[in-house]
């Protein structure tokens, strides 16, 4: 028994031996140290909340998937009702955690979906190049946010696919002219080749950074186009919502 008790005060640095004096105690196991203040310290300086919204198909999901993973893949399904991808990024010294929801574009989700708008601080419209239609239904999509989402949220426009230009129907220049009525930002992406991926999400949130009172360098005026690069030209399918 006496051996036991060696091994195991020596196990856990608790002393099992007990004298005959009934009143005796077996002192209880130390606790570890608090964690210091700097230990403790936040992984991240702002929690943003964005939301991608836009037809079926225009590629929100592959969109937030390379932006979040570095990965594509365009074997995905339709999003079904609503989803969300993290990642942690530097803005101006800060950093900024994005919660990068995934919205399905298809009608009948419509009540679900439009329910997360409230809490966005960010909205990024989606269509596709090759998809007339999907840029004929952003000014839906605006209007589904004035209806829904909280006042002085901040937009961006993403023309999606724009590594397809042999099938391109949605000319930069009708996008540029739509994200100037509407004083917002507007890129060019291409989830496949991941072109203005990173540039385009975190645009939007330097300048929801910038809303809530963070510091920017350089010039802060909102340009409504930002063509950072030029997207290559290999076809690519990308049948997500």
């Amino acid at each position: 028994a006496e051996r036991q008790e060696n091994f195991l005060a020596w196990a856990t640095g608790v002393s099992f031996y007990q004298p005959s004096n009934p009143a005796y105690r077996c002192p209880a196991p130390t606790p570890p140290p608090a964690p210091s203040v700097s230990a403790m310290a936040k992984a991240y300086d702002h929690l943003f909340k964005l939301l991608l919204i836009g037809d079926s198909g225009v590629g929100k999901t592959c969109l937030i998937i390379r932006f979040a993973e570095d990965n594509f893949n365009n074997t995905y399904i339709s999003t079904i009702g609503i989803d969300f991808k993290i990642r942690t990024v530097d803005i101006e010294g800060k950093k900024i955690k994005l919660q990068v929801w995934d919205t399905a574009g298809q009608e009948r989700f419509k009540t679900i979906t439009t329910a997360y708008y409230r809490g966005a601080m960010g909205i990024i419209l989606v269509y596709d190049i090759t998809d007339e239609k999907s840029f004929e239904n952003i000014q839906n999509w605006m209007k589904s946010i004035k209806e829904n989402a909280s006042a002085g949220v901040e937009r961006l426009l993403l023309g999606n696919k724009c590594d397809m230009e042999a099938k391109r129907k949605v000319q930069k220049e009708q996008a540029e002219k739509l994200a100037r009525e509407h004083g917002i930002r507007f890129f060019e992406t291409s989830a496949k080749s991941s072109m203005n991926v990173d540039e385009a999400f975190s645009s939007l949130a330097r300048d929801i950074l910038l809303k809530s009172g963070g510091r920017r360098s350089g010039n802060s005026s909102k340009s409504s186009s930002t063509d950072l690069k030029t997207c290559d030209k290999k076809n690519t399918k990308c049948s997500l919502s």
